[in-house]
């Protein structure tokens, strides 16, 4: 049965649920959801509530009121050149000062002078070059070769599949189909690797991977299928050649390589 949460609860406790009849039908029948319902009621009876106090028609004026002597007193800023010359215009123009001492030629000429400086300042302005952001190049992280990955992952199949093979059991036929799938798969995956490995100088890593692929070769080509006798004479082979104790120590060394990618190397 799925038990109610704290937030269902909550909601019920509050009235505040969508489904409110299918939550009391839950709690009838749940002992366990009850028990706990009813502690959250107790708990929440206990809490006080603390009511707003009364607001009326003025509240805003009072709060106003209240703040206004700790606010900054708002200073218009100083304009310059050509805009604070028109601005000091328009100003005077509103008082009536600026008229009475000229007439509308001399209001004409400063209307003019003004809008050739603003016009002088606008063309300087768009014959400087924009400045520009010097962006410091990110630091690329070391890149971990893709080499060294796909081999790991690599040794780390055939090592399962080297174990699975030693301990397969000759009487059952169960796994002998799994251990022919995962061998075909496991050498079209060695070819790549010997591959790229023969760019390398590194025998004991191309011995290795030949081991391993003329086991793969026999258990996935193997006439008429895996059985208790070619499953046998691939273990003695596998024994003989010392291969999952060699495909574990190269394994080990390619793991630690792989976690540091900025040892140098491929491999």
């Amino acid at each position: 049965m799925t038990h109610l949460t704290e937030e269902e609860m909550i909601q019920q406790a509050y009235g505040e649920g969508e489904n409110t009849a299918a939550v009391e039908r839950h709690l009838e029948a749940c002992p366990r959801c009850a028990m706990a319902f009813t502690e959250l009621k107790r708990d929440l009876a206990e809490i006080e509530r603390i009511e707003a106090p009364p607001r009326d028609t003025r509240y805003g004026v009072s709060v106003w009121a209240a703040i206004a002597d700790a606010l900054p007193v708002y200073a218009p800023k100083p304009r310059s050149g050509w805009a604070g010359a028109f601005a000091a215009l328009w100003s005077s123009h509103r008082s009536g000062l600026w008229f009475k001492g000229l007439g509308y030629a001399a209001a004409c000429a400063v209307l003019v002078s003004s809008a050739f400086y603003a016009g002088r300042e606008w063309q300087k302005r768009q014959q400087q070059p924009a400045p520009v952001a010097h962006v410091e190049p990110k630091p690329q992280a070391p890149r971990q070769p893709i080499v060294v990955v796909v081999l790991d992952d690599h040794l780390d199949r055939s090592e399962r599949f080297l174990v699975e093979l030693k301990h397969a059991d000759l009487d059952s036929s169960g796994m002998v189909s799994p251990l022919r799938e995962e061998a075909r798969s496991l050498l079209a995956a060695n070819r790549v690797c010997r591959k790229n490995v023969a760019k390398t100088d590194d025998p004991d890593l191309t011995t290795a991977l030949d081991h391993l692929d003329s086991l793969l070769a026999d258990a996935a080509n193997e006439p008429g299928g895996l059985n208790a006798k070619s499953i046998a004479e691939l273990q003695d082979k596998m024994n003989a050649e010392g291969l999952l104790f060699e495909v574990r120590v190269l394994r080990t060394r390619i793991g630690h390589r792989a976690a540091e990618p900025d040892k140098g190397g491929t491999i």
